[in-house]
């Protein structure tokens, strides 16, 4: 069983690579805003999840597979519709259940899939007790105001928590002027930013033997930070996004696993995004929307 999990995983994390190079040179259009492109990521996760996808003849896949890998159906409710795995590995003759080519492939899966077991769980476990010392780290922290707190244990603003998020930030910010660092934390809240930071280490602790899933997930929180910095400054004037670089470049950035901090990610290209920025009209915004979801259209598919 454990063995079988282990070939699936595997397969998934070959097309999520590839995919996921994909969005790293898609993402490079400086075109494209990052609160657009940051959903492309929703690609290399899903397919490290997911194993079975929707066939179609516009798949990306449907190309690949002419090369070095293949589908395997697993439900066909109708002529013009099935769903498939992607087997890039091929190490299998037949596939429900998996019959190996050789008996050495069967216990060389089995092997590999204990490691992959001990592996995922020491992440896992650590996430967890990361998380735990975290929030007791912040939890003697005194009320300022709302959910906005102050904490002599914190060194920069950063937002707290998944569930129940708080504003913590260093005692020796009281009475400075906050309005920058509180509406990008906001904002954080507003995205479900700490929920995904979380989805993306656990999605990455699933493949830890991948090193492009760890790869993907420093870009990809990098991204959430420009995403959250051109929704925060969306209505500032262009004075009101110079003010907010100037704040963003004293803050340092903390390096906690669950923490969404102002000064978190690469400041410098922060602050070149911030000043940039260029707000959508609304036919940019319904182009933009179609762009991705063509994107996500042809690279979440399978071969058909």
């Amino acid at each position: 069983m454990i063995g079988t999990a282990c070939y699936w995983i595997f397969n998934m994390s070959i097309i999520a690579s590839f995919m996921g190079l994909i969005v790293l040179a898609v993402r490079k259009i400086r075109v494209i805003p990052k609160r657009v492109s940051v959903f492309l990521w929703i690609i290399p996760f899903i397919r490290m999840w997911i194993p079975a996808g929707l066939n179609s003849r516009y798949s990306l896949m449907t190309l690949i597979s002419k090369l070095t890998t293949k589908s395997v159906t697993v439900y066909k409710p109708s002529e013009k519709v099935e769903f498939s795995f992607m087997n890039s590995i091929q190490a299998a003759e037949s596939y429900d259940p998996i019959k190996y080519k050789a008996d050495i492939l069967e216990k060389v899966f089995s092997i590999a899939g204990l490691i992959w077991l001990i592996g995922a769980s020491a992440i896992i476990i650590t996430l967890a007790v990361l998380y735990i010392s975290t929030m007791r780290e912040i939890k003697d922290a005194s009320l300022l105001e709302g959910n906005v707190y102050l904490s002599e244990k914190v060194e920069s603003p950063a937002v707290y928590g998944i569930f129940k998020p708080r504003i913590v930030l260093p005692a020796s910010w009281k009475g400075k002027d906050l309005r920058y660092v509180t509406d990008h934390e906001r904002t954080h809240i507003k995205r479900l930013d700490n929920l995904w930071r979380l989805l993306g280490f656990l999605t990455a602790a699933i493949h830890w033997f991948n090193p492009f899933s760890w790869v993907f997930l420093k870009t990809f929180m990098s991204d959430l930070e420009c995403a959250c910095d051109e929704k925060a400054v969306s209505g500032y004037s262009p004075e009101e996004r110079k003010d907010y670089a100037r704040v963003l470049l004293n803050a340092s950035g903390s390096r906690n696993v669950f923490v969404s901090a102002f000064g978190g990610a690469k400041v410098r290209t922060r602050i070149e995004n911030v000043l940039s920025y260029k707000q959508m009209t609304f036919v940019s915004g319904i182009g933009f929307a179609a762009l991705v979801t063509v994107i996500i259209y042809v690279l979440l598919t399978n071969a058909g």
